[in-house]
């Protein structure tokens, strides 16, 4: 073949050019004999099939492979401590969590700013619990300044916080042989020579009352709460010796204008017995717990003692049902008079009362008799040197 007839060959039309001819064609011929509709539906037809190919969604990349769907991200896992502030949306919510050998608590909620408040106390066989701790390392030295109780006001980095256990042995806690004061105060005077009448001897002079109170601040005494003291009792919980109970009879009005402030400018735990038939102040500050001194019965029976042990067990477990309504707490109580006997303990008991405080003088030890706590009692003129002696 010339080259002439070469250029003569005629190249045969695409696929794409072969249907636009076609489609061109039905267009003319409907338009002849279908009108103008029929028309526009073939042109909206030859657009269709004109179209690029849609992939099917299970098209295959350039490389041949089908694509792998991106997966749902999983949302994270919570803690535990994490899972309890999702319940509350209380900015001062703060979970605390225990760790150490043995422990095996759950999270709780507690709330910045105020007491900490029903710390676990947990048990081991052949191990005495020693109590809550800021760090791994202050829990293995026991370090008291360190050790973490209700008499701690709550803090929190983030909401959370994290309490570290230790232990002792029972040999080591019998061994430190520890005797806890119960302090008892009544009330209060501004006057250094005191008060006059016969009961200037309940009357501590304040200034006495703050040196005994920047002693017990800074000098490394441990304060515990009723329920430890109770624990310690039955010999569950180590106390250290150099510890001490705050506690102030009848809630007077000059506990309140003299005594309360101390114990708040030097945050030492202190608990007032209330009379609630008498009062039901709310607590001056966050260091002063309100407890029991009975709602009614702070006054004379028929045989001149004191109502608690003239009444039936029934009538006194009464009266103090009345007086936890007010509190909304139970736990200890302090004897009007310090009058108290059998009856008197089954009362307590009856309502649910696990420790009463009496005026007998003495400290509590390992298996002190709960329903009869014995106290240290301070007087009009006792000054740093008389408590020294007494506490430590």
């Amino acid at each position: 073949m010339t080259s002439r007839d070469s250029s003569r060959v005629t190249r045969r039309p695409s696929a794409l050019v072969r249907r636009r001819r076609f489609f061109a064609a039905l267009i003319a011929a409907l338009v002849i004999l279908g009108g103008a509709s029929a028309a526009i539906a073939a042109i909206a037809l030859s657009r269709t099939t004109d179209a690029a190919p849609v992939p099917s969604p299970t098209a295959t990349t350039a490389s041949g492979r089908t694509p792998t769907p991106t997966p749902a991200p999983t949302p994270p896992t919570l803690t535990a401590s994490e899972q309890l502030l999702a319940t509350t949306d209380d900015p001062n919510a703060c979970a605390v969590s225990f760790e150490g050998d043995g422990i095996a608590d759950a999270p709780q909620l507690q709330t910045q700013g105020t007491l900490y408040s029903g710390l676990p106390i947990p048990s081991r066989d052949g191990a005495v619990f020693a109590g809550w701790y800021a760090t791994p390392a202050d829990a293995a030295s026991f370090n008291i300044p360190a050790r973490v109780n209700g008499s701690e006001v709550v803090a929190c980095t983030d909401q959370q916080v994290t309490l570290h256990g230790a232990w002792k042995s029972p040999e080591e806690n019998a061994a430190e042989d520890a005797r806890i004061p119960i302090m008892m105060y009544h009330q209060f005077t501004t006057k250094p020579e005191g008060e006059s009448g016969w009961l200037r001897g309940n009357y501590a002079y304040i200034g006495d009352f703050d040196a005994h109170m920047n002693h017990i601040a800074t000098g490394g005494f441990y304060l515990p709460t009723w329920d430890e003291l109770s624990a310690f009792i039955d010999a569950r919980l180590w106390l250290p010796n150099h510890s001490v109970i705050i506690t102030d009879d009848d809630a007077d009005q000059t506990w309140f204008d003299l005594a309360a402030p101390v114990v708040d400018k030097y945050k030492l735990l202190a608990t007032s017995f209330m009379i609630t038939a008498y009062r039901q102040d709310a607590p001056p500050n966050p260091y002063v717990l309100r407890r029991s001194h009975t709602h009614d019965m702070h006054k004379a029976g028929a045989d001149g003692e004191g109502q608690m042990v003239n009444l039936s067990a029934e009538e006194i477990a009464a009266d103090l049902e009345k007086s936890a309504q007010v509190l909304g707490v139970k736990e200890v109580i302090a004897y009007p008079f310090g009058h108290f006997n059998e009856t008197s303990k089954e009362g307590l008991r009856l309502a649910g009362f696990e420790l009463g405080r009496t005026i007998e003088p003495g400290y509590v030890t390992i298996g002190t008799d709960k329903l009869a706590l014995p106290v240290q009692r301070i007087n009009y003129g006792m000054g740093l040197d008389a408590v020294t002696r007494l506490i430590g």
